[in-house]
């Protein structure tokens, strides 16, 4: 083998082990710009894009019609570093998950929470997770859903501001997320557990 021809191989192996290791998950859990934001704290976590997904509706839009979707955030992360167990524990911490309304301030169905499953094991990780809250709080009623997953809807063009929002507008996020009374509403359910 050629030398060009020998290294194109290992290149070409090198991606492919790379994209093996990069796996992804969808939740929703309120406001995507929050669910952005604590996602992309976790170590092993290499992206998080906020969107919809959940719905029927194709592309749909912020500021048009997104009905029947919930905001979601598809998190993009290193199977070897971090497991979908692991993401499965914090996404729980980062919740309200007694809300049948939505998220903290936020009401209505795009607000809703939900564990979007892409296989069987997925499914059953986050059931057994879904179970665990409710062995914990066994005089509350879990309202957080476990759909399967569906076409996930990146928020893009004139409505890419959305993306990475907390880092764009840091003050007016910081704002918004301490006047929805996130962080107050966390801390109440999971303790020292709730990471800010």
């Amino acid at each position: 083998m050629k030398k060009t021809g020998y290294i194109a191989f290992l290149l070409l192996g090198f991606l492919l082990s790379a994209h093996v290791l990069a796996a992804k998950a969808v939740f929703a859990g309120g406001c995507f710009w929050c669910m952005e934001s604590d996602f992309e704290k976790l170590a092993g976590v290499s992206d998080v894009v906020s969107g919809f997904t959940g719905g029927t509706l194709e592309n749909p839009t912020y500021n048009g019609n997104h009905q029947g979707h919930y905001e979601a955030v598809e998190v993009t992360y290193d199977a070897d570093k971090v497991s979908y167990q692991n993401l499965l524990d914090y996404y729980w911490i980062h919740i309200d998950p007694f809300d049948n309304r939505g998220q903290f301030c936020d009401k209505g169905h795009s607000y809703l929470s939900a564990i979007f499953v892409a296989n069987k094991e997925e499914r059953k990780l986050a059931e057994a997770s879904r179970q665990k809250v409710a062995a914990e709080f066994p005089d509350k009623k879990i309202a957080t859903k476990i759909p399967d997953a569906g076409i996930f809807y990146p928020i893009k063009g004139k409505e890419s501001y959305h993306q990475d929002y907390y880092k764009k507008n840091p003050l007016r996020y910081k704002f918004y997320r301490w006047n929805c009374g996130r962080d107050q509403r966390l801390e109440e359910i999971w303790g020292e557990r709730a990471a800010h």
